[in-house]
This record gives structure tokens, C-alpha cells and sequence, in this order.
């Protein structure tokens, strides 16, 4: 198979839970970019928060927000902000089930408190530096939206229309948190769109996951990976699964498609 793409997730996929990656991990991005394949990190994490390890990976192109923004060398191919009055719903939802909110732009993220403890436990788990509230004038600028605090049985409730589903992080320490996610404009629909602007076929493509919001991503690429730690409704939707990211996952399936060695 002539591979001419690779889209890595962030969490759980490169980075181990100690918010580490491995070298095994970094020579491996090495080694298929030395092939000619072009890497992005595909992330629900804002691009802003992602640049010191994208340049440490030597990656300089990302897809953000869940599919909802993307850069190619620099040059933003793609910029898909949600609807405003959804946002509008998804705020009045928050407010009456005492939930807490994490609204991004392409500049900031923007937090309808600071105040709550486990807000700033997850700002600290991802390393989120470039923070504000919420300023209502924002609202039609909104690339993607993390609810915090919101039980096992409440994420339903965010489901306003077809086009959206919540999806629980799947991180330890954040179970009680869900990226909202759109269903015209995801990590499978923004490759769609890349590899359409990079004339590549869907087929020459590779991912790795591990949660749900990798989902679509996994179904879109030619060769979809879960991890070895992957949320377990996931795994349905690769092709493989391979180690976990504690045990050099990404090198462990780049090696079996032959395109890594030791």
C-alpha cells in the first residue's frame, strides 16, 4: 500500500498518562516522514496549547478542536466555527444542570468559571495556559465546547439535534467531562476535507485513537488503529489494535504496516 498520510491523536495515543511520549514514539514520526508521509496531530485539544509539542515531534501540521480547525505547514485549511444559537442552547443547558463549560476559539479558551475545582483540575491535566471567561460577543466564534462536571446519565442532554454527540474524554481523572461533538464536522469529516486539499486518497491514510471522539477519524482513514488503553465501544471501529501508549503503541503499528523499524 502506497501510505501517504498519518493523523495521531494527542491524549492516550502519543502522550502516556504521566503526559509523556516516548522516544520510540518520536523516532517513528521520524522515520514515515523520511518515507514522504504527511503527519498531522489530530487532536480535540486547542492548536494553541499544541505547539511546543508539535515542535518537539517535528509535526507542522494539526487538525484541533475535533476536527473544527486545521493547519497544513502553517496555512489554515480549515476553520468551522458551531452555530451560534447552538452555543447559545449549550449554555442555557450548562446553567440549569450546574455544569461548566470550556468554549474555544481559535485564540483562547474560554471558561464560564474558574472558580469550580475540578475546571481547574482539567485545565492543569491538559495544560491549558491561555485561558479566560466566557464574553458572550464570542459566540459565533466557538470552534468546539467541553462540558465539565456532568454526570454519567446528564451528557444526553446535550444532544440538541442530529448533528451532535457528546463523547466522554478518556482521560483518568476527567470521566466527568465531554467534548461535544458534530456529526458534518469531526476528526473523520476535517481528514476528509485535508487529504482532499492534499489530492491524497482516503485509502493512503493512517490513524491512531483511543476515545470516542476519535471514532469517526478511525472509520474515515484507509488504516484506523486503537490502542491498547482505546474506550472499549472504540475498537469496533479500527481495523486494529495495537499497544498501549505506554508501550509504544504508534511505533508497535507503523512497524506491523512495515513502515518503522527498530
Amino acid at each position: 500500500m502506497n501510505y501517504q498520510a498519518l493523523f495521531l491523536d494527542i491524549d492516550g495515543t502519543i502522550l502516556r498518562p504521566d503526559h509523556t511520549y516516548s522516544e520510540r514514539t518520536k523516532l517513528a514520526i521520524e522515520q514515515v516522514k523520511k518515507l514522504g508521509l504527511e503527519v498531522f496531530l489530530c487532536t480535540g485539544r486547542p492548536i494553541i496549547e499544541i505547539d511546543d509539542l508539535a515542535d518537539e515531534l517535528g509535526v507542522d501540521s494539526l487538525i484541533g478542536y475535533n476536527g473544527a480547525y486545521a493547519k497544513y505547514k502553517g496555512k489554515t485549511i480549515l476553520n468551522e466555527p458551531m452555530l451560534e444559537n447552538d452555543v447559545d442552547t449549550f449554555l442555557s443547558i450548562a446553567t440549569s444542570k450546574n455544569h461548566e463549560l470550556i468554549l474555544y476559539t481559535k485564540d483562547k479558551n474560554h471558561f464560564t468559571t474558574f472558580e469550580d475545582d475540578f475546571v481547574q483540575t482539567f485545565s492543569e491535566i491538559f495544560q491549558l495556559r491561555k485561558n479566560e471567561l466566557f464574553d458572550e460577543r464570542l459566540k459565533d466564534k466557538i470552534l468546539g465546547i467541553t462540558a465539565l462536571n456532568v454526570g454519567p446519565n446528564e451528557a444526553n442532554h446535550y444532544i440538541i439535534n442530529d448533528n451532535i454527540r457528546p463523547s466522554q474524554v478518556n482521560v483518568n481523572g476527567v470521566a466527568s467531562a465531554y467534548d461535544i461533538i458534530r456529526i458534518n464536522m469531526n476528526k473523520g469529516e476535517a481528514i476528509k476535507r485535508v487529504l482532499g486539499e492534499l489530492n491524497i486518497s482516503l485509502e493512503n491514510s493512517i490513524a491512531f485513537g483511543d476515545g470516542m471522539n476519535d471514532k469517526e477519524m478511525l472509520q474515515t482513514v484507509g488504516v484506523g488503529f486503537a490502542m491498547g488503553n482505546a474506550d472499549s465501544e472504540l475498537i469496533q471501529y479500527a481495523n486494529y489494535q495495537t499497544k498501549t501508549s505506554e508501550e509504544d503503541g504508534i511505533f508497535h503499528g507503523l512497524k506491523q504496516l512495515g513502515l518503522v523499524n527498530e
